[in-house]
């Protein structure tokens, strides 16, 4: 034992010094690390695919510290990447990110959720019938969607019980792009929309998702569930997002699970206006504050007229559907 003590003076022990290795700045360079793509992520492990699609069970190297890792993300792996059982790589990058889809649990939630990561396109579905489309969920989509700067699409299913055209007027102001399928039909025109893409899909339960992502990828074997007679609802099937490349490596799209809610507590009016080259135009002189919704004195909105006020009729009600919890 190093020190040294005199029992009749107290104040003569000398504490043993810790041998501690120095610190250090550096910060391994990870020359070596091997670049993947996060498809899923199950209670802290992450599943990634490598360039040349083997799949890699990883796990959050501890540098990273708290900073999220989720679906789309494209990180650097070290360790044991070889994808064979048991095995398991650290992550320790992230990329930086080109776009993040967003929501909150609700509108009070200050907690912002990242959903996925480096999507471009955010494909929002929605049955025409069994269950009834719900207008203000899709709106609240898409203005997830602007806000993220990703382009958003329309896909009707079901198109055999109903006619789509009611719902795709109310959204063709906004100039949605829109696609319509129905239930054994060919997917093609679907798949032409995704084509060299990163599609997110969202939508709630019982409209059909999974399903349409069975037809796309024939091996997801995405299970799929009905619809409650009763409630009109349908029951959650997938309960992890899952990105899936699609055949002949003509994208990617990210099955979610199905939502109830979509909070947008994170989403600021004069961010959103950004989407619409159009109308942001004729906001220049809006007075300070001015958040160009509905009853907003002096908004530069009041002026469009013709097809853009229609438009703008349309933007607003994207706005108000902030603040609706009737969805």
């Amino acid at each position: 034992m190093s020190g040294r003590y005199d029992e009749h003076d107290p104040e003569s022990y000398e504490r043993p010094r810790r041998r501690t290795r120095p610190r250090t700045k550096e910060r391994p360079s990870y020359d070596d690390a091997v670049p993947a793509v996060v498809v899923t992520v199950d209670r802290g492990r992450l599943t990634c695919l490598l360039d040349d699609g083997t799949p890699v069970l990883a796990m959050k190297a501890r540098p990273l510290g708290r900073k999220g890792v989720v679906v789309g993300d494209r990180v650097r792996l070290v360790g044991d990447v070889s994808g064979t059982p048991g095995s398991l790589a650290r992550i320790v990058t992230v990329d930086e990110r080109t776009t993040v889809l967003r929501r909150t649990a609700d509108d009070t939630d200050p907690v912002e959720r990242v959903i996925v990561a480096n999507a471009d396109q955010l494909v929002v579905v929605t049955a025409l019938a069994d269950p009834e489309p719900r207008p203000r969920l899709i709106d609240r989509a898409l203005v997830a969607a602007y806000d993220a700067g990703m382009e958003p699409l329309l896909c009707l299913t079901k198109a055999d019980l109903a006619d789509p055209e009611p719902l795709v007027r109310a959204y063709r102001p906004l100039g949605v792009p829109f696609v319509v399928t129905q239930r054994g039909a060919d997917v093609g025109p679907v798949r032409e929309r995704l084509a060299g893409r990163t599609s997110v899909l969202v939508g709630h339960s019982g409209v059909g998702k999974s399903t349409l992502v069975n037809a796309l990828v024939p091996d997801a074997d995405r299970s799929v569930g009905e619809v409650n007679a009763v409630t009109g609802r349908g029951r959650h099937t997938s309960t992890n997002a899952l990105m899936l490349p699609l055949p002949d490596d003509q994208g990617w799209i990210v099955d979610t699970p199905g939502i109830r809610s979509f909070g947008l507590a994170h989403v600021d009016p004069n961010h959103l206006i950004h989407a619409f080259a159009d109308l942001e135009e004729l906001t220049a002189e809006c007075p300070r504050g001015c958040t160009h919704g509905y009853g907003e004195p002096e908004c530069g909105l009041d002026e469009a007229t013709g097809e853009q006020a229609e438009r703008v009729e349309s933007f607003r009600r994207l706005l108000a559907s902030r603040e609706s919890t009737d969805y």
